[in-house]
């Protein structure tokens, strides 16, 4: 899987779930909840104000090395 911005929280978390760690280490502790798990990465960080980017390539490179 390859993940960008426009990838949905849920499907990432389906394929790794162990990526939940990523999301919470920069404040997303609401995984769980139906609407998070619907949102794209880009609109997550974007009220989380955190870098998609940043946050993309650092779950593309730990999914890469599994």
């Amino acid at each position: 899987m390859k993940i960008t911005k426009e990838s949905i929280i849920g499907d990432v978390l389906d394929f790794a779930p162990d990526t939940a760690q990523f999301f919470f280490a920069i404040g997303m502790h609401c995984l769980g909840c139906p609407a998070s798990r619907g949102e794209s990465i880009e609109q997550a960080c974007a009220v989380h104000g955190t870098d998609a980017d940043a946050l993309v390539a650092e779950l593309n490179e730990y999914i890469s090395n599994k």
